[in-house]
């Protein structure tokens, strides 16, 4: 399971024009399944999203995670973030899990994420996404469990 995190002033996704998910201040989390991705592993990285220090403290050092500060969680599933690009000019997505389930563990994931945050947004799995952001920073990771 990989989920590229950054760090927004704000984010939000739009399918068929409507927008379906925003946020302020928060995490912008761009989550890809992979075959072999199981509950745990959904559990772990939503664990290292919450708590990944990527917040300035009052010093200017990034030392809150969002808990910490309270900030929004913007949940997109996105295959595309598990596809090899090592060889050729055109990703392969073997790596990737069925539709059914990344969309198991996408929907489970979520599930975790409201029950443990008081702010959480979500794009729609399997949909056509126009997602806007403003990157604060820029900060970006790639998280891996």
């Amino acid at each position: 399971m990989k989920g590229l995190i950054q760090r927004v002033s704000h984010a939000s996704v739009v399918v068929d024009g409507e927008t379906v998910g925003e946020i302020g201040s928060g995490i912008l989390l761009l989550l890809g399944v992979e075959k072999g991705d199981d509950l745990a592993l959904a559990d772990k990285l939503l664990e290292k999203v919450l708590k990944y220090r990527i917040f300035s403290d009052d010093q200017g050092r990034m030392k809150l995670g969002l808990r910490d500060v309270g900030g929004g969680l913007l949940i997109v599933s996105q295959f595309t973030l598990v596809a090899d690009t090592r060889k050729g000019l055109r990703p392969g997505f073997s790596a990737g899990a069925s539709p059914e389930q990344g969309e198991k563990l996408y929907h489970y994931f979520v599930e975790r994420a409201e029950a443990l945050h008081h702010n959480v947004a979500t794009g729609r799995f399997g949909a056509d996404m126009k997602v806007s952001l403003l990157n604060d920073g820029p900060v970006t990771f790639l998280l891996e469990s």
